[in-house]
């Protein structure tokens, strides 16, 4: 798979494509030194996106780097699927039925959680330019998370909508900003008609998939972003601000695994969380860092997360 420059997650796995094999097993091709376990109580290492190797029969231990393995994070679906752009979707299988184990029956970490690659409104099949619209391509994106999540083992009860700026990644979407920032002349084309979305228009549709989601399941609403994707999509005005959301942040990153966190920061360095929309790490609503893999940062395994289960709501 060839290397792409995109921000987030998708432009990360694009990178990762030599060490890993979506739906498989990643290759272990450097070590690291293993780790007693994470700190303070409360914290878990986990892992997110493809399949990654936690050591054990159970309980399992974080992959590299030692310590409980205290959760996975998967793609339950992809918006493009949903437009019928026919993308790849990143779930293991495997790594999900370990997390649930340590948490079913080991009562380590927070089991298996999920979340949904969404589309702005420029990969709207009836995009108007309008609020109205937005909002309701929000609502269809949330009952396509749903009806996939019907179908899934999951334990925690945030979903997070995966909100940032792709690069170009065509195994994953059509679209290098998903729709954000761009309008497209269709959901599959990756063309741009128009280079622009209003902000508002933006908010609109994450506010579809929020109301839809919560009004429909007892889940709760997350996001998966970045500080720099977060303002480069919704600006620094009101309809940035999330105050009573819950979040998982994928900056700072890095891609060594030589240090490892210890709450909010990666010990020993000054490589700390970084969370978005009017929040920061002493929020209650911080929930997860995924601080190496991310970003485009490339560590040759795969993606390592910070949970605080603490704030399991």
């Amino acid at each position: 798979m060839p290397w792409h420059s995109g921000t987030g997650r998708i432009g990360r796995w694009a990178r990762v494509g030599a060490a890993a094999v979506l739906g498989g097993v990643a290759v272990l091709t450097v070590a690291a030194p293993a780790a007693a376990g994470d700190a303070p109580a409360g914290f878990w290492y986990g892992t997110d996106s493809s399949t990654m190797s936690p050591t054990g029969t159970g309980p399992y231990h974080e992959p590299v780097i030692g310590g409980s393995y205290g959760g996975y994070l998967g793609m339950t679906a992809n918006w493009a699927n949903l437009t019928g752009c026919h993308k790849v979707v990143v779930w293991s299988a495997t790594n999900a039925a370990q997390a649930s184990r340590n948490h079913t029956t080991y009562h380590l970490g927070i089991g298996t959680g999920a979340y949904y690659f969404m589309g702005g409104p420029g990969v709207d099949p009836h995009y108007t330019g309008g609020t109205g619209e937005a909002y309701a391509w929000g609502e269809r994106q949330a009952a396509d998370a749903l009806s996939h999540l019907a179908h899934q083992t999951i334990d925690y009860p945030v979903v997070f909508a995966d909100i940032e700026l792709p690069g170009h990644s065509p195994s994953y979407t059509p679209a290098d900003d998903n729709g954000w920032n761009s309008v497209y002349t269709s959901p599959c084309s990756g063309v741009v008609r128009k280079s622009s979305v209003p902000i508002s228009v933006d908010r609109a549709d994450l506010n579809g998939f929020a109301a839809y989601l919560t009004t429909h399941s007892p889940d709760k609403l997350g996001v998966y972003s970045a500080p720099d994707i977060w303002s480069s999509i919704f600006g620094t005005g009101t309809d940035a601000s999330i105050p009573n959301t819950y979040e998982w942040t994928y900056e700072s990153f890095t891609s060594s695994l030589s240090h490892h966190p210890y709450g909010w920061c990666l010990s020993g360095t000054s490589t700390c969380a970084r969370f978005f929309g009017g929040q920061s790490s002493s929020s209650r609503y911080a929930l997860m860092w995924q601080w190496s893999g991310g970003g485009g940062s490339r560590n040759g395994y795969g993606d390592f997360d910070q949970i605080d289960a603490a704030r399991t709501p």
